[in-house]
């Protein structure tokens, strides 16, 4: 591009706060990187909202419902005038909830369309005893997605669903982290740990229902010598913490706020071990390849996660982690033990991942993404 042509303008649309969207920041410093003006339309959520260290315009939407159906009614309708009277080169609908006006808006301003399924949206578990809500998704979903010429996923079991559902098969972009090499971890004097206990951590943006939190709280409870961080925000924190409270064991679990991406590394990179404990109660989490897992990988650090098909693949093809037959407290505890007690068994795993976190990197994963950008925008 010449410098003096105009550059294109790209908007990526969220329902979340865009502070904690790991992959929504990296598509968007990918597509301002290829010279494009980048703005990211999301929620305003909290203080961090007011900090912004993405160094990319951002819109948030001040929000009088915080969720349910009046929440995404009226998102839905802010964005669709948001984007409707905005001149775009480029719609980015990140996940089901942001589609539906991104694709109206397309069609009436005849602008391509790229539609980024984080998930599979309609196997998601907080809708799966809800059969109306689930109802009007999927027929969103069922009335927009076979006129879609530009879709990407996280995982290839949600690409051949939807194959198998829709007749069209997205690119795999990988939810693989950036190298943390460069990132400085925490010492234990700083964190005020026990030298001798392990370090165990989880996070996310999503704790929530099913993804094991209670089952390790029980676990810590039955097992000495570790001490946990739990880091991110989720529904189900206020149980957790009850029960932490309730086993006495506030020295030992510790809660964290979401953080940026960078600050929260530093806690990765000083654990011993990180925990991906999503059960195989529902679709979405049977595909998933979640975001933690990637970055434990990173920090060079073990995992112990579940059976889910992809994160086993991942963990036993790179041999950097456990795998637990069944997420419960016995299967966690032993394995926290085995990687406490085994210094070498542990030492291992760790040089496995930080060999793994070489080839399961965001540079890998970002070369499709350049690819299609660049073709739609004629860059």
């Amino acid at each position: 591009m010449q410098p003096s042509e105009k550059k294109p303008s790209v908007v990526f649309s969220v329902t979340n706060c865009i502070c904690h969207d790991q992959r929504v920041q990296k598509m968007a410093s990918l597509v301002t990187g290829l010279g494009c003006n980048v703005t990211i339309i999301g929620r305003r959520s909290g203080k961090c909202c007011d900090i912004n260290e993405l160094k990319i315009r951002a819109i948030r939407f001040r929000m009088i419902f915080r969720r349910g159906f009046l929440f995404y009614g009226f998102f839905n309708m802010r964005l669709f005038f948001s984007l409707l009277f905005r001149k775009n080169d480029l719609l980015v609908a990140d996940d089901l909830d942001t589609l539906l006006p991104n694709y109206i808006v397309s069609k009436i301003r005849r602008i391509p369309l790229v539609y980024d399924s984080h998930e599979y949206f309609t196997g998601v578990p907080e809708i799966q005893n809800r059969p109306f809500v689930k109802w009007v998704w999927r027929t969103i979903e069922r009335s927009v997605f076979p006129n879609l010429y530009n879709v990407i996923t996280v995982s290839d079991p949600i690409a051949e669903k939807y194959l198998s559902e829709y007749g069209i098969r997205p690119i795999t972009v990988r939810n693989c982290a950036e190298s943390s090499k460069g990132i400085k971890s925490y010492t234990r004097k700083e964190l005020g740990i026990e030298q001798s206990h392990l370090l165990a951590i989880i996070q996310g943006t999503g704790i929530n229902a099913d993804r094991g939190g209670e089952e390790l709280i029980e676990a810590i409870g039955m097992t000495n010598g570790i001490t946990l961080l739990i880091i991110g925000s989720g529904d189900l924190l206020p149980l957790l913490k009850s029960k932490v409270k309730g086993l006495n064991l506030q020295d030992r679990v510790r809660f964290i706020p979401a953080l940026s991406w960078k600050e929260m590394m530093r806690y990765t990179r000083s654990a011993d071990a990180g925990l991906s404990l999503d059960k195989d109660t529902n679709l979405n989490y049977r595909f998933s390849l979640p975001n933690k897992l990637f970055d434990y990988i990173s920090a060079g650090i073990p995992v112990i996660a579940g059976s889910l098909p992809e994160v086993k693949k991942i963990v036993e093809e790179n041999e950097c982690g456990i795998i637990i037959s069944d997420i419960s407290p016995q299967e966690i505890s032993n394995a926290l033990i085995k990687v406490r007690d085994d210094h070498k068994y542990l030492n291992n795993l760790k040089k496995n991942a930080i060999h793994a976190s070489e080839k399961l990197i965001w540079d890998k994963e970002a070369e499709k993404v350049r690819s299609i950008y660049s073709s739609l925008l004629k860059i």
